[in-house]
């Protein structure tokens, strides 16, 4: 029997070395092998034309059914712009100690914020969120600790503001 890894499910058109890279610190930061997996599907189902943004909820369901049963965790990686019917966008969302959790760079990067670009910001930014939302997954709910990754965050400055890693209290909690 092959030892659980975590799956990155890959919606979007990631460079190979970028996700290698984030491979390698949520592998540090869990102790599970990660694999990926490309996945080419039409996304326009979970389009809402009104908000001209995708439904979170819709595609958090999306990964779960496509999730290897091989995996302990999944997360759905996109390039999309995400909502939830109670927010004007996420960043990502999880099941709390379920199985699979939903992240996305399009609201990372500087040039949405009309800034100039900065690669390894975006990469920090997007590996935070990945390692946050599987965090939830783990059962980990939001922190009080200042630069713990599990802290929420509402703005990117949020995400800039705290570190890669869990705090010694979530790292506890995860058995790391």
């Amino acid at each position: 029997m092959n030892p659980p890894v975590i799956t990155f499910i890959s919606f979007g058109i990631f460079e190979k070395r970028f996700l290698e890279k984030i491979s390698g610190t949520v592998m540090q930061e869990f102790g599970y092998p990660v694999k990926v997996k490309d996945v080419h599907a039409d996304l326009s189902k979970f389009y809402n034309p009104d908000r001209r943004q995708y439904n979170g909820d819709l595609l958090l369901r999306e990964v779960e059914a496509m999730s290897d049963p091989g995996s302990i965790k999944s997360i759905g990686l996109f390039s999309v712009d995400l909502f939830i019917p109670i927010l004007t966008y996420i960043f990502g969302q999880a099941q709390l100690g379920g199985k699979t959790a939903i992240a996305s760079i399009f609201r990372l990067s500087n040039e949405h914020y009309g800034i100039r670009t900065d690669d390894k910001q975006l990469s920090d930014r997007f590996t935070k969120e990945i390692i946050h939302e599987l965090g939830h997954t783990f059962g980990l709910i939001h922190c009080h600790t200042p630069s713990c990754v599990m802290r929420s965050s509402t703005y990117v400055e949020d995400i800039d503001q705290k570190k890669v890693h869990f705090c010694p209290g979530c790292k506890s909690m995860i058995g790391k």
